[in-house]
């Protein structure tokens, strides 16, 4: 179940990415943890407790809404808007 619902902005041209494998689509100017939490109840799991994740600060100062790139690059969910093909998994597990 998705963590946000959309109330505005609904008439955007759809972009479309992957996620998990998963074929998706946010809208134009969406951030990624937007274009994400509209599809699901988490961003990722936590690097210390595994516990799920969501962002936290949501302006790019607290390192808590990583994702990965299709490269394995950590890019910044909450200050990163979406580009059409962006190929992004989330970080479901917890580092040893």
């Amino acid at each position: 179940m998705a963590l946000l619902k959309r109330l505005a902005r609904h008439k955007l041209p759809p972009i479309a990415f992957t996620l998990n494998g998963e074929a998706c689509f946010g809208l134009a100017g969406d951030t990624v943890l937007t274009a994400i939490l509209t599809r699901t109840d988490r961003l990722r799991l936590s690097d210390f407790s595994g516990a799920p994740r969501a962002g936290f600060c949501q302006m790019g100062a607290c390192q808590d809404c990583w994702v990965l790139t299709s490269d394995g690059r950590r890019i910044r969910a909450c200050s990163t808007i979406l580009e059409p093909g962006m190929n992004l998994r989330t970080i479901t597990e917890p580092r040893s």
